[in-house]
């Protein structure tokens, strides 16, 4: 009677451990399927990010190293500043929408939790950089438009906020895929299929 109590608990046990790797499991396959679903939207807001930075460095390399110009060159680029301003909005309303995305599983799980404290965070970084481009960017749009109106600009000088967005692309690196890593990392550690996606 004794080993047989014994081993009931022993099953009971089993069973409860078991259960709770199933629950564990099926809560990383419901945020895998939450990833995998905001893949478009990340990759999109990464491939517009290049472009961004790409088409940034290429102006601001060409004002640096020759100045802002003069009159109607001025007004150009005012309207080229402002312009790569609206695409910092527009690639951090991607991540927005992948954040929401992930902020809105309900995870009780530590490892779960930390993948999904690790991409918030990585995309927390990634939109107050976007926000740093955007504020230099409209700073140096209302620059130029303040020499195009200044009777001692010579024109061969730039305002401060395109030196200022000099430095902040020269630190810039590319976006990593953020969301293709957590994905991979829930897929190593449970064994998760693509079918189960």
């Amino acid at each position: 009677m004794v080993l047989n109590s014994r081993y009931c608990w022993l099953l009971a046990a089993v069973a409860l451990i078991a259960g709770c790797g199933k629950q564990e499991r099926m809560e990383a396959v419901q945020f895998a399927k939450a990833l995998k679903g905001t893949r478009a939207d990340f990759a999109s807001a990464n491939t517009i990010e290049k472009d961004f930075v790409t088409s940034a460095r290429a102006w601001c390399g060409g004002i640096t190293a020759s100045g802002a110009g003069r009159g109607a060159e001025l007004d150009q680029n005012a309207a080229v500043a402002a312009e790569l301003a609206k695409y910092t909005v527009t690639i951090s309303s991607h991540l927005s929408q992948v954040r929401q995305a992930i902020d809105g599983q309900t995870l009780k799980e530590e490892y779960t939790r930390g993948v999904r404290d690790d991409l918030t965070t990585q995309l927390t970084k990634r939109q107050r950089q976007l926000q740093d481009l955007r504020a230099v960017l409209e700073q140096s749009a209302t620059e130029f438009l303040q020499l195009r109106h200044s009777t001692s600009y010579a024109g061969d000088t730039f305002p401060d906020g395109v030196g200022k967005l000099d430095t902040l692309l020269r630190g810039y690196s590319a976006p990593e895929d953020a969301v293709g890593s957590a994905l991979a990392a829930l897929q190593e550690k449970y064994g998760l299929k693509d079918s189960e996606l």
